[in-house]
């Protein structure tokens, strides 16, 4: 096993999730000299947007800023998988919608990747998928399936550090009673806890093409009304921005949690290879 350079494909559900989950590693990586590739399952044409955003389709729109997007961070190539998004909210699944495909069948087409980029490493969701949206728990069932059948060795599982995010959040779902704040999810079952992590990586030298990449899906950040994540993420100042932002969180598959958390997503690699010299 080499030592580097690497090949590190992170899989997402919709554009704007590499932005949010992995926006600073993608771009570090990146800059460190390794081949990072970008799969997206779906186009996010079910996604939120202000009318304006869906002239000419959202599909299309998203992908634009998807490109743009995969620019900011220095991603060498986009593959899009073309599963139809399956949405947000009670309503069922349009039918071929991701989260309905197989496992199988969508973990197949994604090892095809793995294989043609003879992928030493893998980025998805962890167990709840996130928040829990339907598209992100299929990412992690998919990708745990495709790193097997094309032997990808290391899959980090991108998250947040549920244990320090609970807090603010339950001060943010108090304040949106009386402001005019996203709705702000239930989140002491999402995510993971600090206990189950592997990783912690400083992104702050990184946060210039990581808010570049947010900004290039300026369709997640609209509404015909009421306020959106990403908007308000982009308007923090650069001092509060280093501390929402600069970190990403991930958790290692095969990786006993405990100890100090890693800052290297290649770690394990280069131990690997290390060890075999």
């Amino acid at each position: 096993m080499s030592t580097g350079p690497f090949t590190l494909v992170s899989f997402h559900a919709h554009p704007d999730d590499e932005a949010l989950l992995t926006g600073g590693t993608l771009a570090r990586a990146a800059a460190e000299g390794h081949r990072v590739v970008l799969v997206v399952a779906t186009a996010g044409e079910a996604g939120l947007a202000a009318r304006e955003h869906h002239a000419g389709g959202l599909a299309s729109r998203r992908l634009a800023e998807l490109e743009a997007s995969a620019g900011a961070l220095g991603v060498a190539r986009v593959v899009v998988l073309g599963y139809a998004d399956s949405g947000w909210g009670e309503d069922a699944p349009r039918p071929g919608a991701f989260s309905t495909v197989p496992v199988g069948a969508a973990a197949r087409a994604l090892a095809t990747v793995l294989d043609d980029e003879r992928a030493d490493a893998l980025t998805s969701y962890d167990l709840a998928g996130g928040y829990g949206h339907r598209d992100h728990v299929q990412v992690h069932l998919v990708a745990r399936e495709a790193a097997r059948l094309a032997g990808t060795p290391l899959v980090l599982e991108a998250t947040l550090d549920r244990t320090t995010l609970l807090r603010p959040v339950r001060l943010l779902r108090r304040l949106a009673r009386v402001l005019p704040l996203p709705e702000i999810p239930d989140l002491e079952h999402a995510f993971t806890g600090r206990a189950d992590l592997t990783h912690v990586v400083d992104v702050r030298p990184f946060l210039g093409p990581k808010r570049a990449s947010m900004r290039a899906h300026a369709s997640q950040a609209s509404a015909d009304e009421g306020a959106r994540t990403l908007a308000l993420l982009l308007r923090l100042p650069r001092p509060l921005a280093r501390r929402v932002l600069g970190r990403e969180w991930f958790r290692e598959v095969g990786r006993a949690p405990g100890g100090p958390l890693l800052d290297d997503v290649f770690a394990s690699l280069r131990l690997r290879a290390a060890s075999r010299c």
